[in-house]
């Protein structure tokens, strides 16, 4: 069997722990096939790296921050998952040497909230952010079932903005209403509805089934993420719901532990983390790896130097 290169494309990947998960589903399947982070620190870079899938020198790709969106326009196909998300986290080329853009961050996002959701109830779901992340938790609450699904975005200071923002459009097009980002000031006038939206996310989020942190915020080496706790009305959330977290480092966040102090089950990001890379692995093998195998080496890579 041909020794296959596959890689994880973004910038900065330095610290990614992609290669250790994937590298090891890769020896647990018996396959010879290599992983490795490639650094894009200018987006006029991915172009001739996405030729090189196109070519077959790369069997295939991840792609991570900032070039989801580039990764999408530069494909030549685009799968229904990556259509609907407007995103791509994965590539391949097919027997036609076309690029094909696929998303697993959705399906890995919905097969990790099945694994705790039990029998509470879907209503409502807030999210946190509106990048590839954000879109991701719309597609995947949509799966679950939810009924009401509304997101706001810390670029969003304005309805205004809001509303001018492509985030905002695409959120709508998928279904989700859009909030202004809230002001903890805003509180005391939670009951009254805005003229943008009809509702107000405080009064949304204070009644959500699952509230969903889709940004970087609170990640190691990004932002504090402190501040995205204040936006969450811990206090008056029903104790059924659940706070899911895509950072995965450091494995307990501000808004994991806010969550944790009220009472609510909360969830990181390694789990989603690992599921995509799985189903990544899966797209360019038709094999399924271990869940296990890869999420023991994740953590076993979190263990060393400070990683994304």
């Amino acid at each position: 069997m041909n020794r296959l290169r596959f890689a994880l494309l973004g910038h900065p990947v330095s610290h990614s722990i992609s290669p250790a998960m994937c590298n090891a589903a890769f020896s647990a399947l018996g396959l010879p096939h290599i992983y490795a982070a490639i650094d894009v620190p200018a987006a006029a870079q991915l172009e001739p790296i996405v030729s090189d899938v196109r070519a077959g020198l790369l069997a295939g790709c991840n792609v991570t921050l900032p070039y989801k969106g580039l990764a999408y326009s530069l494909s030549d196909e685009q799968a229904e998952s990556a259509h609907e998300a407007g995103a791509a986290n994965v590539l391949l080329a097919n027997a036609q040497r076309r690029v094909v853009a696929h998303n697993t961050d959705a399906k890995a996002l919905e097969d990790e909230l099945v694994g705790v959701w039990g029998d509470r109830p879907k209503y409502r779901a807030a999210i946190i952010g509106a990048g590839g992340a954000g879109r991701a938790a719309i597609i995947a609450c949509r799966r679950l079932g939810f009924k009401v699904i509304c997101i706001t975005s810390r670029s969003w200071t304005s309805t205004e903005s809001m509303f001018d923002a492509e985030a905002g459009k695409v959120a709508r097009s998928m279904g989700a209403l859009t909030a202004p980002w809230p002001s903890p000031n805003d509180r005391a006038e939670s009951g009254r509805m805005t003229k943008a939206l009809r509702i107000q996310w405080s009064e949304l989020v204070a009644n959500a089934d699952c509230v969903v942190q889709a940004t970087s915020a609170g990640m190691r080496g990004a932002d504090p993420g402190d501040a995205i706790t204040e936006v969450v009305d811990w206090n008056r959330l029903p104790k059924h719901a659940v706070a899911f977290d895509v950072v995965y480092n450091p494995p307990v966040t501000p808004f994991l532990r806010a969550a944790t102090l009220h009472g609510l089950v909360a969830v990181g990001g390694l789990g989603m983390l690992v599921r995509q890379a799985a189903l990544s692995i899966e797209l360019w093998t038709g094999q399924s790896p271990p869940l296990d195998r890869m999420r023991a080496s994740a953590e076993e890579a979190l263990g060393g130097p400070a990683k994304r």
